[in-house]
């Protein structure tokens, strides 16, 4: 993958605009689209699917739907924890009407980011990509990261040039 490929291609700060839920991994701060949440759940028994890249957990049966489980911190490459209290998985909306769960350190609450508050993430050539980031939002004095859940999903975001297989 060159290194055009790797790099997203700016959204319009416009389009990037809206309410956010915001959630922890360690101490950096992420934003998903709220329109892609469906809803928020503790953590349950997953059951360990053979064969599945590292950062795919598993699958649960959630009300009678069985859904991937992906979690966030190995599918951005951070350091794994054990699970606490806070500790939840988010029911997003995945590609078509395939939902997917992603197991966050907690969640933080909703918020409105404006046009102006969002800035496109830095350019920082070749050793990173910044594909799964729709930008970053500025708010009340902090930086929060805010995904591309379908780029997250995708498979797009290892910086070695190996695209790992879409979920």
């Amino acid at each position: 993958m060159s290194s055009a490929q790797a790099q997203a291609v700016p959204i319009a700060a416009s389009n990037r605009a809206g309410k956010y839920l915001t959630l922890f991994l360690g101490e950096e701060e992420y934003g998903i689209q709220i329109l892609r949440v469906r809803e928020i759940i503790g953590l349950m028994p997953i059951t360990d699917v053979p064969r599945m890249p590292d950062y795919v957990r598993g699958v649960v049966n959630l009300r009678g739907k069985v859904i991937p489980i992906v979690d966030l911190r190995l599918r951005l490459e951070l350091a794994a924890v054990d699970a606490t209290e806070e500790t939840c998985v988010i029911v997003v909306q995945g590609t078509g009407e395939d939902m997917v769960g992603l197991v966050v350190d907690r969640v933080s609450e909703v918020i409105d980011i404006a046009a102006d508050e969002v800035v496109d993430a830095p350019a920082l050539g070749d050793c990173a990509n910044t594909a799964y980031l729709l930008g970053l939002g500025k708010l009340e004095g902090r930086v929060r990261l805010l995904l591309d859940i379908d780029q997250v999903l995708e498979g797009r975001i290892h910086t070695d040039g190996i695209e790992l297989p879409a979920n």
